[in-house]
């Protein structure tokens, strides 16, 4: 959550309805920003993403464990969340682990995006990352034709990925499907 620019508090996703405060573990995260960049901000808001370990990284920690006889992480996915949830921050940073974001739930003011595309591009001049590997396209068969392209590159992103995520650009339209 985000008020005035700054990062205020941060939560899990939880069972949907409660998460647990990972405040402390978020801001040890270089890719979550503090402050937000640029202007423009609604006075209150959610920022949503996706916190990972990459592989590269993920592995070094393993190596760590193995060489301390501590157990090993079974995935890079159960290892993220577990690391989000330390008491020590300093844990959690050792860990270094990475985040991309991918919404804006506004909760107080108004926000001018009318696509989720420009909400993406909002979100990377504000200071997050996001995803790149992003396109949009004008129809349904055109997504379906692409996807097999898109799921070739499940196997070169540095982190897991269980599949390709399709959203309607439009927000009004989403709005309207629901989520």
């Amino acid at each position: 959550t985000y008020q005035d620019g700054r990062l205020v508090v941060g939560t899990t996703r939880g069972n949907g309805i409660v998460g647990e405060n990972v405040t402390a573990n978020l801001k040890t995260i270089p890719d979550v920003p503090l402050v937000l960049h640029g202007s423009g901000h609604p006075p209150l808001m959610e920022i949503r993403g996706e916190v990972y370990f990459p592989f590269v990284a993920f592995a070094r920690l393993n190596a760590r464990r193995e060489r301390d006889g501590e157990p090993l992480f079974a995935n890079p996915r159960n290892a993220a969340a577990g690391s989000l949830r330390q008491l020590d921050p300093r844990t959690t940073r050792s860990r270094r682990l990475r985040m991309f974001a991918f919404q804006i739930e506004v909760i107080e003011g108004s926000l001018p995006i009318r696509t989720h595309h420009e909400s993406l591009d909002t979100l990377a001049r504000w200071g997050f990352p996001v995803e790149g590997h992003r396109q949009q396209f004008p129809s349904l068969a055109d997504v379906q034709a692409a996807v097999p392209r898109f799921e070739t590159l499940l196997a070169e992103l540095p982190f897991e990925a269980d599949g390709v995520v399709i959203k309607v650009d439009d927000r009004a339209a989403q709005t309207r499907l629901g989520m």
